[in-house]
């Protein structure tokens, strides 16, 4: 707008208030622009992005573009409704996306599709396919493609390799109207060092601690939020209220939680600073996290704040008036790290680590926890969730889908990572479209499909999501068949009146006329047997269902005699 000359337009204090402001004539949508800074002193001077820019420049280019956010919204009955589909209470099969990769046109040299294009093809599988919500690894804007969008720039403008701000409302407004919810990532914690970005912005520490024992983050080398700062928090605060205010969000995934709770994250002896009591627990974080939790849940009632805290810090996701952070949700890491160690495992190996899938029990109901199988564990080396799997092809298809069912069964809400849902057989890579073509093998077609009626049972059957976070929604039939390695629990509706029965056999030894204790006598129908043909598996099964007699099992008055298929779960409804 003014060929780049830094003395066309200088802005100017206003008062003591830290802020600076100026007037540009004649300036339109589509301007590009930058501030530069001179500092007096030391004679610092740089070119920085607007941190407040709605839309930038496609990276590798850095320059802000002036830009109006009009979208007319036509989701106006999800808005009026969604409170009751986010609650506690719904069912949530969230899909984990990355936009770059999830489906690329390799006519026009492999790019990826624009926000526009996925809704044209993500919202018809995500309605196949049964899942409630949609999350999005990060779509604000990031200088480093491979960072995913977790080394965040635009922390109000989402990235333009898609296309434009209000291609991406039109995304989240037809996802909507197709009554899908939208989740973001979203990255409090830690930003990168590029020059036109956040970090030592006006030649001082602006935004970040000075102190690298508090304001560098080893792990991923970018630096760390000062939250003591009111403005950083003020920042901060607003970009979150901005994603659900402008463009609708139904959740905010809170990124690397732990990390902002401990001063010591990742850090060892001497690289940190303890707080004023001697702790290594960051106050002002938690501080930020709980006001943060406070004013969304304020302003949209609607929405869920969600926590990735990998650690035992507890009550995450209680209310702060009990002491709590006050997230809706917290992923359950623990029981995602459990269970694919387990399954990683040689059948034969099983029964020496059974408590391993029996310990979540012992803290499950400590949280309101989600199930991720998520994108951090099918990438770097750590091979897809088909891969991890041991044992011939047959036994790795098997091992699958019994570790999708025993995902769907437990007590808690549901997060699978794109791909998973059809098998995909190598680790994803984020520069590459997922292996689509698999679905023409019946195997792969195999999962999709049993994944498909697992999302359509468990939104069906209240007994599976409408007490999950309560432990009067579960109850152990039989947790210490070690030796077989198999069990078997309950599921039920907060009225108590719908009963679901979960047998699962960890090994590919069918188990024939294992008996079961139920607490009705009656027909209990077989809804979803993982090793059905139609899944890829061998046939093994109930026959669609099983009569409970009156023979006492397992401390109940009732028992059916079970088929457990070989590698298999089996998932009943009771009378």
């Amino acid at each position: 707008m003014n060929g780049w000359d830094p003395r066309r337009h200088p802005l100017t204090p206003q008062g003591r208030s830290g802020l600076w402001a100026g007037f540009v004539p004649g300036v339109r949508p589509g301007a590009l622009y930058k501030y530069h800074l001179h500092c007096r002193y030391g004679g610092y001077g740089v070119q920085k992005a607007d941190p407040f820019a709605f839309y930038s420049e496609t990276p590798p280019r850095t320059a802000s573009i002036v830009w109006d956010l009009n979208h007319r919204w036509q989701d106006e009955s999800w808005m009026a409704g969604r409170q009751k589909a986010n609650a506690l209470d719904a069912p949530w099969a969230v899909y984990e996306v990355h936009l770059g990769s999830w489906k690329r046109k390799p006519e026009e040299g492999r790019r990826s599709l624009t926000y526009r294009e996925m809704g044209d093809e993500l919202i018809p599988h995500v309605k196949a396919m049964g899942f409630t919500h949609v999350e999005f690894l990060p779509v604000m804007e990031h200088p480093f493609y491979g960072s995913w969008g977790y080394q965040t720039v635009g922390y109000f403008a989402p990235t333009s390799r898609y296309g434009t701000p209000e291609d991406f409302m039109r995304l989240v407004d037809s996802l909507h109207q197709a009554g899908i919810g939208v989740i973001l990532d979203w990255v409090p914690s830690h930003f990168p060092t590029d020059d036109y970005g956040l970090g030592f912005f006006d030649g001082t520490h602006l935004y970040e601690h000075a102190d690298p024992r508090q304001g560098f983050h080893p792990d991923w080398s970018s630096y760390i939020f000062n939250y003591d700062r009111k403005e950083v928090a003020s920042f901060l605060l607003s970009s979150a209220h901005f994603w659900l205010d402008r463009y609708h969000a139904d959740a905010l995934r809170v990124d690397a939680v732990a990390s902002m709770l401990y001063l010591d994250y990742s850090r060892k002896e001497g690289e940190w600073i303890p707080n004023r009591f001697g702790g290594r627990e960051n106050l002002a974080a938690t501080r930020f996290l709980r006001r943060l939790n406070e004013t969304v849940y304020a302003s949209f009632p609607g929405v869920q704040m969600i926590a990735e805290e990998s650690t035992a810090w507890p009550m995450v996701s209680r209310p702060t008036t009990m002491g709590g952070l006050g997230f809706g949700f917290k992923w359950d890491m623990g029981w995602m790290h459990d269970s694919l160690s387990y399954f990683s495992r040689n059948p034969v190996h099983r029964k020496h680590h059974h408590n391993t899938l029996t310990f979540r029990m012992l803290y499950a109901f400590l949280e309101n926890f989600i199930l991720p199988l998520s994108h951090d564990e099918v990438t770097h080396g750590k091979g897809s969730l088909l891969a991890k799997m041991p044992g011939d092809a047959w036994q790795k298809f098997a091992n699958l889908r019994l570790l999708l069912a025993y995902l769907y069964a437990q007590p808690g809400k549901k997060l699978l990572f794109m791909g998973s849902e059809f098998g995909q057989g190598r680790e994803w890579l984020h520069e590459e479209s997922l292996d689509w073509h698999l679905l023409s093998d019946p195997r792969h077609e195999g999962v999709r499909s049993l994944v498909a009626d697992l999302n359509r049972i468990y939104r069906n059957e209240a007994a599976l999501h409408s007490v999950d976070l309560r432990p009067e929604g579960f109850e152990w039939v039989d947790c210490h068949d070690a030796h077989e390695s198999t069990l078997s629990f309950l599921r039920k509706s907060a009225a108590g009146d719908e009963v679901i029965l979960a047998a699962l056999n960890f090994t590919p030894v069918p188990r024939f006329g294992r008996r079961v204790g139920v607490p009705r006598q009656g027909f209990w129908k077989e809804l979803i047997n993982s090793d059905a043909r139609e899944y890829g598996g061998s046939g093994q099964g109930n026959q669609g269902g099983v009569h409970a007699e009156p023979i006492p099992s397992h401390g109940r008055p009732f028992s059916v005699r079970l088929t457990l298929p070989p590698l298999g779960a089996v998932i009943l409804k009771g009378p």
